[in-house]
């Protein structure tokens, strides 16, 4: 497998995180905190991320949710987070594993391939009066105020109230649990020539603006993507600098794009 990726900002800079291995690529969207946490979700994703790709290394053929579910725990006893009051992430995990791919999805990153898009859409699903408010408010021209900012504080309250509970939503936190809520999924190479991942900061601005012949992005090198993320966070200020036509938590959020290609020699 060839992997070709791009980040925006770059990933020292970044909540969004991009790790890889001999055979697997993994993606990180740490959330953005508008209440406190005791670690940057940048620091959370990027250590979750660096535990999965030493455990993915060293055990290429591993269970994916119980690597994920091993690296939660481990990341969150080194950080010394609890439950609710913590950072969380999401997490895409795709691998080659000879004739077939293992697919793991938590949170609402994507996965494009050629005959499907898999995504994780169940916080979005909760359909929470906050979010609902503060996309409203957009809408109507009220920009990213102060107003804008405490209805995100409260949206973000209530989500850490149903994060890993049965009824609300799953994502990488503290509970090692959450890793076996994932969505999975295993496919043959042979169907699969490509597989894009992207965060939602990615994806969304993607979608309204019609960049989405997958296939063409599939083909795309570095400075493509990088060229494609820099068109939508241009977009974002020229455009649309309130929110109002798209309407989002803040201006930009971060953007990150993995483009992983089978050469038909698996490892």
């Amino acid at each position: 497998m060839q992997v070709v990726s791009a980040q925006l900002p770059p990933i020292q800079h970044s909540d969004d995180k991009i790790f890889t291995t001999g055979n697997a690529v993994i993606l990180l969207d740490g959330a953005s905190a508008f209440v406190p946490v005791p670690v940057p979700a940048s620091t959370y994703a990027d250590q979750l991320g660096r535990a999965l790709q030493y455990s993915l290394a060293a055990y290429p053929d591993a269970d994916l949710r119980a690597a994920l579910a091993a690296a939660i725990q481990s990341t969150a006893l080194e950080l010394g987070l609890q439950p609710v009051e913590s950072p969380s992430s999401t997490i895409t995990i795709l691998r080659e594993l000879g004739d077939h791919l293992d697919l793991l999805v938590l949170g609402d990153n994507l996965v494009m391939l050629p005959d499907e898009t898999i995504t994780d859409d169940r916080v979005d699903r909760l359909e929470l009066p906050p979010r609902r408010k503060y996309r409203e408010r957009l809408a109507a021209g009220a920009g990213f105020d102060e107003e804008h900012r405490a209805i995100l504080r409260e949206l973000q309250t209530q989500q850490a109230q149903r994060r890993n509970r049965v009824g609300g939503y799953w994502t990488a936190e503290t509970d090692p649990a959450a890793a076996w809520q994932a969505i999975t999924r295993r496919r043959r190479v042979s169907r699969t020539p490509w597989a894009i991942l992207a965060s939602d900061g990615a994806y969304n601005t993607m979608q309204y603006l019609g960049i989405t012949d997958w296939s063409t992005l599939a083909a795309a090198d570095t400075e493509e993507l990088d060229t494609t993320l820099m068109r939508c966070q241009c977009w974002e200020t020229a455009n649309d600098p309130a929110g109002a036509a798209l309407p989002r938590a803040k201006c930009h959020d971060d953007k990150s794009l993995a483009v992983v290609t089978f050469t038909g020699d698996p490892r």
